[in-house]
């Protein structure tokens, strides 16, 4: 391992001076939120020398709220504190349980939503639940804050728009209305603990006789970035969200995957895959906004 300089600000103000300071003098800097990856990646593929800036102890990153409009999720609040929150899971199952899916119950204990969208990898479970749901990235820098939709942030594989002096300080959601809801399901090899081959999120809203009104598709592992499949979320607005309309939408999404081959899936399978977990997360999501 290289040489490392740890920071640990308390204020959000003292954050953005360590990064403007680091970044002035030439220095490396990197945020750690909750340091799952971080830690694994400075003892294998990564391990160039650099400030890590830990944001645990800045009010704004963790901070939580649940408004009538919307929903704030501070980027340092630890998965399993999300998992606790009975008013969240009922309002945001879906991003919920693919928080849940990241790690061991010690993991979770650490590990964040925020870092697991600023890892910006494929696969990342939270990254295409937190983009059906609309979420976006609220990041400040030295010169204010700005703000970015999910589905903008990551740019490439573990590449993301975040400047070397911005945090990004949490997500906002919309509120969900009456008969919306989310699902997420992900196939791994394993039984747990493992990254998905492939991943589907699914969001609708329905009317009070069970049409979809509103409907945002997204698919994970199966290309650079998470996608949002505009076809698949057309393919359900104006139906019942019945196995015509499902299959309709998964035949959209396996269209859109652009995956490679790995030792975890051929690019058929994982094409295939993806049209099966968007049928099934589409089923559960029409099942609990019915209810």
């Amino acid at each position: 391992m290289g040489d490392y300089a740890y920071a640990a600000p308390t204020s959000l103000e003292e954050a953005l001076s360590v990064l403007e300071s680091q970044a002035n003098d030439g220095q490396r800097t990197q945020i750690l939120a909750g340091g799952t990856d971080v830690l694994v990646q400075m003892r294998s593929i990564d391990k160039e020398p650099r400030t890590l800036v830990d944001i645990k102890h800045i009010a704004e990153t963790n901070a939580l709220s649940i408004g009538a409009d919307e929903i704030f999720i501070g980027a340092a609040i630890p998965s399993a504190a999300l998992n606790e929150n009975d008013e969240l899971k009922g309002l945001l199952p879906g991003l919920i349980e693919a928080a849940d899916l990241i790690g061991s119950t010690q993991i979770q204990g650490r590990a964040t939503i925020g870092g697991n969208l600023c890892n910006s990898s494929p696969a990342g479970d939270t990254i295409p639940a937190l983009v059906v749901v609309s979420a976006v990235c609220v990041i400040a820098s030295p010169g204010g804050s700005r703000e970015v939709a999910v589905g903008d942030f990551v740019t490439g594989v573990g590449e993301n728009c975040l400047e070397s002096n911005e945090i990004l300080l949490g997500l906002k959601i919309p509120r969900p209305g009456n008969n919306s809801a989310d699902a997420y399901l992900r196939f791994i090899p394993r039984t747990e603990m493992d990254i998905a081959v492939a991943g589907a999120a699914v969001a609708l809203t329905l009317d009070e006789g069970g049409t979809c009104t509103s409907a945002r598709v997204a698919i994970g592992a199966v290309a650079p970035t998470v996608l949002l499949v505009e076809a698949a979320s057309a393919a359900l607005v104006g139906t019942k969200v019945d196995d015509d309309a499902l299959n309709a939408a998964a035949a959209a999404c396996s269209d859109a995957a652009s995956p490679i081959t790995d030792k975890r899936g051929t690019v058929e399978y994982r094409t295939k895959v993806v049209g099966v977990l968007c049928k099934r997360a589409g089923g559960i999501a029409r099942d609990r906004a019915s209810s």
